[in-house]
């Protein structure tokens, strides 16, 4: 594969540079919104723990599902036109997900007061309107997924592709941190009404990309644009007939559905448990923190190790991290003072979580960038990311029915005492996604050693 005439010092063309900018602001937007997305859902719309719990699942995995088709069409209009595309049906969602209260209230639906949430209308059908407005930002989101993912894949070679995807991951990591540290200072200065102005934010950032692929981005490698849909057809049988990569995203979800409490479990569990001063913006930036630090230093210790041996690391310190997260509600007094011990432990856990990221995902999207033919990586990156449509559904999912569970909402019981008592086992969530990060760091191991072992038999 050719390098881009536009290189610099260290081998990287001036659209890998682009590519990743633009994905650091799009996870900039993306994180802002979406570490409070299920609070916005039941603190400004109205709706129950499960259902904030599915329309966010829902959403996240239609997010990864989409990518398998939109990167297809990717591949066929491309990246340049597909970014262009991608970032102004965003910067539309987002701006809707702003305006959206406002046009309710000034509708008479919605109520300003001390809490800012639907009054009296949790049937209403008018709250559903938020559905179409997630769409938009699902679609847009859709094709960054794929493409900007392939688009490292097409402006790096062999030898610079774990290196150029290293970055990418920490451009990434980076992004989700920033824009998680948005929200926790808009909300002390402004309250709930923070979960509808941090959209406007998010809108500016995918405007900011957006001007930037129309003014800088221009790719040497097109080859694969313009194929006919009997080709892209062709191309997408090649994937769904290899039983490798499916098996390995049937694997692999069962860290993401561990991965996504991030979002799913720990804001409202942080909030209900340690108090209402908690800031799960700031907790939840752990990761990417951890991410961006160590990254670099582990793709490069575990560069002579294959992809799968990286990988299988990780998975054996998903479980641990849940542990970790649990231990928080069964220790005594704090052991940190002006800490609660919900929240250090939430800390604990997150810190092993990154660490076990950054052993998966780096090493995850190269195996699969290497299996993809040239002119179908949007494609092929584009259905990497199924494993994070499954783990939406059932991560989410769980998590809606776990909470109610374990940890209800305070607002439904008649005093504080009451609550308590209903919540006084909300630990046996994270036991729940600790044997599912178990079973799927098993998996992993059988697989390898299985694949190990055919391989092997081929050569001989």
């Amino acid at each position: 594969m050719t390098q881009s005439p536009q290189t610099n010092a260290k081998g990287f063309s001036k659209a890998f540079w682009v590519s990743n900018t633009v994905e650091l602001f799009e996870r900039m937007a993306y994180y802002a919104v979406f570490i409070v997305l299920t609070i916005y859902l039941s603190s400004i719309l109205g709706f129950n723990d499960f259902e904030a719990s599915m329309i966010s699942g829902l959403f996240s995995g239609g997010l990864y599902l989409l990518p398998i088709f939109t990167g297809a069409y990717a591949d066929k209009i491309g990246f340049r036109k597909s970014m262009i595309i991608a970032f102004s049906l965003l910067s539309a969602g987002y701006l809707g997900l702003g305006v959206l209260p406002t046009l309710l209230e000034a509708a008479g639906l919605v109520e300003y007061g001390e809490v800012t949430r639907f009054s009296g209308l949790t049937d209403s059908s008018e709250r559903w309107m938020i559905v179409p407005v997630l769409f938009v930002i699902m679609l847009g989101g859709s094709f960054i997924k794929s493409v900007i993912s392939a688009s490292v894949a097409k402006e790096t070679t062999e030898t610079t592709r774990a290196r150029g995807y290293s970055i990418f991951y920490m451009m990434v990591n980076f992004g989700a941190f920033t824009g998680k540290t948005i929200i926790d200072p808009l909300r002390d200065a402004i309250g709930e009404q923070a979960y509808i102005y941090i959209n406007f934010f998010s809108a500016s950032m995918t405007i900011l990309a957006l001007l930037s692929v129309i003014l800088l981005y221009k790719s040497a490698h097109t080859a694969g644009e313009g194929k006919s849909m009997s080709e892209i057809g062709r191309g997408f049988l090649r994937i769904i007939t290899n039983w490798r990569l499916l098996i390995l995203i049937l694997i692999v979800t069962g860290f993401w559905m561990v991965q996504q409490q991030l979002y799913a479990t720990m804001p409202k569990y942080v909030i209900r448990m340690a108090g209402e001063t908690a800031k799960p913006g700031w907790i939840a930036n752990v990761n990417p923190f951890v991410v961006v630090c160590c990254v670099s230093f582990i793709t490069r210790w575990m560069a002579k190790r294959t992809a799968i041996t990286s990988m299988n690391i990780g998975m054996f310190l998903i479980p641990v991290s849940a542990l970790l997260m649990a231990c928080g509600n069964l220790l005594g007094s704090d052991v940190i003072a002006g800490m609660s011990n919900i929240t250090l432990m939430m800390i604990l856990g997150i810190v092993v979580q990154a660490l076990a990221e950054c052993f998966i995902s780096p090493r995850y999207l190269e195996y699969f960038s290497l299996q993809a033919p040239e002119g179908e990586e949007g494609m092929y990156l584009g259905f990497s990311h199924l494993h994070s449509f499954l783990s939406s559904i059932f991560g989410f999912g769980i998590a809606g029915v776990l909470l109610t569970k374990y940890c209800p909402d305070p607002a439904l019981f008649a005093s504080r005492e009451a609550w308590e008592a209903a919540s006084m086992n909300a630990h046996y969530i994270w036991y729940y996604f600790a044997g599912i990060g178990l079973v799927a760091a098993v998996a992993l191991l059988i697989f390898a050693k299985t694949t190990e072992f055919i391989d092997k038999k081929k050569k001989v």
